[in-house]
Formats: C-alpha cells, structure tokens, sequence
C-alpha cells in the first residue's frame, strides 16, 4: 500500500514491528508535551507563547500518531483480504 507511514522512504510496506516503533516513538513525544503544558506556572507572556507551542505540537503529534494507526490497520486489513482470497482461490 503507498499510504503507509514509511511511503516515500520504501516501497516496501511497513511491518508491524515498523508501526509499533513509530508509535511508541510518539508516545514518548506526547507524554513529554503533555508534561510541558502541565507542569510549571505562566509568569509572563512568552512563557504562555511557549505553552502554545507545546499544545500544537501536542495536537499534532497525536494527529500523527492516529494516522499511522489508521495505516498499521489497512495494512493488517489488507494482508487479511489477501489470505481470505487465496483461501477461496479468488484471483485478480
């Protein structure tokens, strides 16, 4: 499938190993943006520039995360089409 989260670096499709690193990656990312918006006090302006960074940053990571979630299950959706035709014997 090309809307794999590795599309453009192979054209081989990701594995599952290959989305669970992704993903844990990513909640290592999201957990230390939420610990930066949670923790500390806003004492001035820039600060409070700074935690808005951190929320769309936040925002966006967890926009990543779901869409390499969406691609490890059409993969996985995929390969189980694939083996369901081969055990009828359905060809293209």
């Amino acid at each position: 499938m090309s809307t794999n989260a590795s599309a453009g670096v192979s054209d081989t499709p990701a594995t599952i190993d290959d989305y669970q690193r992704m993903l844990d990656s990513l909640d290592v990312a999201i957990e230390e943006a939420q610990r930066k918006i949670e923790s500390g006090r806003v004492y001035d302006e820039e600060k409070e520039k700074v935690r808005i960074k951190w929320i769309r940053a936040l925002a966006y990571t967890l926009n990543v995360r779901r869409q390499i979630t969406n691609d490890r299950d059409l993969e996985e959706l995929a390969k189980q089409v694939e083996r369901l035709k081969e055990q009828r014997g359905v060809s293209e």
